[in-house]
């Protein structure tokens, strides 16, 4: 079972580390005894995570304490000083075994450039499940801008759906106090997904907090806000988009009401999506002259679009015209089932 769960993660850290999981459970028996001074480590400059929370690393504490540090930590030698070591994956630990007057910790030492460095950094706490998901977001927006991953590549590398990549890296569009919010743990990614596609998400923010909304209720709250725009500048792809929402027999989601009102304003012609999860869905496109359907073919056979499985795809930097418009009609950011985003609609 375990073994079927770390292949389900795609690349993961078994490919990152260049071995499967028995070897790197060998590799630990082998590094058995290696410690470390806990003065001679320090942060790496390529660890995501930013909020260590104070109750969670006090039954850290306590347990180093009472048993030690019974995992190893993962370091690289220090760049400039190779007397001394850089955390890759463990500082949680550390900070730890500091508190709890440690002198020496268990260490195991890869030879890893910025690159792989960041990578492992990230899958490590990814599958602990120990960031936010502002933190997450930044981790890939990372990766894109600083070491060329293009979202496939990085969804292959991190074991996580494209979709998922894309989704998370949208919340970086958020204002920054709604991207508090999330890290502080007031709303969910789930709550922030929805109030990406308003433009007064800060002033809703406030609503959603007091009032303990869900996110379904939050959900309904922006499209209350944004009902009153569907007569106006939005034209024919906002209404086009509504009739189709209620022609369908089935709410849609504010990931595919955003997806919709981008490639919309991106095509400026009218798109609609209808997804059903397990199932896939339809991408339709609206167009009323020849020159129009002309110009969309053109569009998608010239290198201004998303490249389908098995092209190669040119490394592009990150932005927040890329985090909401790098869409792949292949492949709608709908939230997969493990995807860990979506939430129980109350």
């Amino acid at each position: 079972m375990a073994r079927e769960k770390r292949q389900n993660l795609g690349r993961g850290l078994d490919a990152l580390l260049g071995e499967d999981s028995e070897d790197y459970a060998e590799l630990d028996k082998l590094r058995q005894g290696k410690t470390a001074p806990i003065e001679y480590l320090e942060p790496g400059p390529f660890q995501p995570r930013r909020l260590f929370a104070a109750e969670d690393m006090e039954s850290l504490i306590d347990s180093i304490r009472d048993k030690g540090v019974l995992q190893p930590i993962l370091v690289r030698r220090h760049p400039a000083d190779p007397t001394r070591y850089q955390i890759i994956a463990g500082e949680r630990r550390w900070r730890a075994a500091q508190a709890a007057q440690l002198h020496e910790v268990p260490v195991v030492i890869r030879e890893f450039d910025d690159r792989a460095a960041l990578e492992v950094a990230l899958v490590e706490n990814i599958q602990r499940q120990d960031l936010t998901p502002i933190e997450e977001a930044e981790g890939y927006r990372r990766l894109m801008e600083e070491f060329g991953h293009t979202q496939e590549a990085l969804a292959q590398v991190i074991g996580k759906s494209r979709s998922h990549i894309a989704n998370m890296l949208r919340l970086l569009a958020l204002p920054d106090s709604v991207r508090d919010a999330v890290e502080e743990g007031k709303i969910s990614a789930g709550h922030a997904r929805a109030l990406l596609v308003v433009p007064n998400s800060e002033s809703l923010l406030g609503q959603v907090i007091a009032k303990g909304l869900s996110v379904r209720d939050t959900e309904k709250l922006v499209q209350r806000a944004k009902a009153p725009e569907s007569g106006n500048d939005d034209g024919a792809a906002s209404a086009g988009t509504g009739k189709r929402r209620r022609s369908s027999g089935r709410e849609k989601d504010t990931d595919t009401l955003a997806l919709e009102r981008d490639l919309s304003a991106l095509l400026g012609l009218t798109v609609s999506i209808d997804f059903k999860p397990g199932q896939g869905g339809v991408l339709s496109i609206e167009y009323r002259t020849l020159e129009q359907l002309d110009d969309v073919l053109s569009r998608l056979s010239r290198g201004g679009r998303q490249p389908l499985d098995g092209e190669e795809e040119t490394p592009e930097s990150f932005s927040e015209d890329t985090a909401m418009a790098d869409f792949d009609p292949e492949d709608p950011l709908i939230p997969d089932a493990d995807d860990g985003l979506e939430e129980p609609k109350d």
